[in-house]
Parts: structure tokens; C-alpha cells; sequence
């Protein structure tokens, strides 16, 4: 009897180690799958998933999710060369816009030049307005659909902010004056360097200086924080949080700014975000603040 039982034992033993030896192959077999999935799902290869055990519901699951990585991978495939031929499409309609509403605008220009009724100088005169607002438009789609280029065209490199922003303002000197706005800039004695593109950042400082012109109410606020935060502000009596929550939206123009394309926004924040920084709008007590910042470095 005790041998039977010892026989018995023994049996259930070996069938427990069994089973243990099974679990241990099997949860081994799903760690497999799980980190090669997640590993194809980061790099840009057609190599399937492949397991070490020989469980065959384990390697029957495997060629499962091979089949749907695949789709995946066509699915992704299909909408980046999508994405791309969109692209080419509008930088190449916009660049072939340009000629023509450059002609417009030469033959109104010589158009003007001869002997009109009062009638035909208004009528021209709107022509001209809309001429203008195309051809701005086009030149904004193109910069909007090079700012939506690869991440690797970009120039990334160590860029002082502090010097970036004041060439910028500079810049914008006449405009401003011209509007009678002195802007206030407050900016720290010492460096505030971060990796960027200068180029990218001095177009992001562009647009929000046009922006400021066309909202301001007669001031500008500009401030630059040693933590890599730069603000742009001013008093624009009526807007609304609703239109400044779509300031970023593309084609969205605020009904009061005239020959406003709605693009130079949209592009502000795709260059910000390829740049790894963020930019925001707030509306408070009738003051529109544009936040951009930038982690990361240190004032020098």
C-alpha cells in the first residue's frame, strides 16, 4: 500500500513540474511576443515575430498578431505616402499659383495708370484686396507645407533665444512704430540656450509679432523666462475663448483681422512641437497671451 501510495505521489509530482515547466514556457513565450511586438512597432521592419517554445496555441497566436502587424504596417505605410503626396500636392499648387496672381497684380498696376471712372477705381481696388489675399495665401500654404517637412530637415542646434527674439523684434521695428505700438520686452541678463532651429524659431517669433499687430490694442508684452517659457501679450478687446481656442486651427481667422491667411498660428505651433517645446493661447480681462516653451538647457 505504501508503495502505491509513494508511486502515486510521485506521478503527481512529475505532472506538477510538468505543468510548472509548461506555465514558465508559456508566460516565456508571451514575453516574447509582447517585446517583439512592441519593439516592431518602433523600427521599420517587415521581420516577423518569433518564438522559442513549441507550444502550438503560442505559435499560432504569434502567426496571429503577424498577420494583423502586417496590415498595420501597410496601414502605415498607405497613410505616410499619403501624407507625403498631400504635401508635394499643396507645395506645388501653391508655387504654381504665385505666377499668375503675380501677373494680376502687375496688369493692376498698370491698369491704375490709365483714365478711369470712380466706379472702375473701386471695383480695382477690390480686385487688387483680393489679388493680395491670394497671393498672401499661397505664400502661407507653402510655408505651412514646408514647416510639415520631415523632422530631419531641421537644423538642430545649440541657439541663444535671448538673441533670436531681439533680431526679431528688431525686425519689426517699423511695423510697429507704424502702429503706434512700443512694445514692452523684459529678457534675462543671462543666455537662454536650448536645442533648436534658428531659422524655425526666428519664423515662430515672425508670426506671433504679425499676430500681436493684427489683435493689439496698441501694446505688446514680450518676456522671456530664464526656464525657457517666452510669452507674447497684449489687450485685443473682442475676442472671445472660443475664437482663441481655434488661434491655432488652420484657415481660422478672427473676423476683425483683415487679410489674415489663418495659417501663420497653425504653423507657429507645428514648427514649436517638431522643436519639442509647446505653445499655448490664453484669454483673461480682455489680454490674448501667447505661452511658447522650450525645456531643457540652462541660462548662461
Amino acid at each position: 500500500m505504501e508503495n502505491w501510495l509513494w508511486a502515486l505521489i510521485g506521478i503527481l509530482a512529475m505532472v506538477i513540474i510538468a505543468l510548472l515547466l509548461k506555465i514558465h514556457l508559456l508566460h516565456r513565450s508571451a514575453a516574447e511576443i509582447e517585446d517583439a511586438f512592441a519593439d516592431r512597432l518602433v523600427t521599420d521592419t517587415n521581420t516577423l515575430i518569433g518564438i522559442s517554445g513549441r507550444d502550438r496555441y503560442m505559435r499560432r497566436l504569434a502567426d496571429t498578431v503577424n498577420i494583423q502587424f502586417r496590415r498595420l504596417r501597410a496601414e502605415h505605410h498607405k497613410y505616410h505616402q499619403g501624407d507625403l503626396d498631400l504635401k508635394e500636392a499643396v507645395t506645388n499648387i501653391s508655387h504654381d499659383l504665385r505666377t499668375p496672381l503675380t501677373a494680376i497684380c502687375g496688369y493692376l498696376d498698370l491698369l491704375e495708370q490709365e483714365d478711369k471712372s470712380e466706379t472702375a477705381k473701386r471695383y480695382i481696388e477690390i480686385i487688387r484686396n483680393r489679388s493680395e489675399l491670394m497671393l498672401l495665401l499661397t505664400e502661407a500654404l507653402f510655408c505651412y507645407s514646408v514647416s510639415r517637412s520631415a523632422e530631419n530637415d531641421m537644423a538642430i542646434g545649440p541657439v541663444t533665444v535671448n538673441h533670436v527674439l531681439e533680431e526679431s523684434i528688431a525686425a519689426f521695428y517699423t511695423d510697429l512704430k507704424a502702429r503706434n505700438i512700443t512694445p514692452e520686452i523684459h529678457m534675462p541678463e543671462a543666455k537662454v540656450i536650448r536645442m533648436l532651429d534658428a531659422s524655425a524659431l526666428s519664423r515662430v517669433f515672425a508670426n506671433l509679432m504679425n499676430n500681436a499687430m493684427k489683435y493689439s490694442g496698441g501694446d505688446l508684452r514680450i518676456v522671456l523666462h530664464e526656464t525657457g517659457e517666452i510669452i507674447f501679450s497684449n489687450t485685443a478687446a473682442g475676442l472671445s475663448e472660443v475664437q482663441v481656442g481655434k488661434l491655432f486651427d488652420r484657415f481660422f481667422t478672427v473676423e476683425a483681422a483683415r487679410k489674415s491667411t489663418g495659417l501663420g498660428l497653425a504653423i507657429s505651433r507645428a514648427l514649436v512641437e517638431r522643436m519639442n517645446g509647446s505653445i499655448a493661447a490664453e484669454y483673461k480681462d480682455g489680454r490674448l497671451s501667447i505661452r511658447i516653451y522650450f525645456p531643457g538647457g540652462a541660462a548662461i
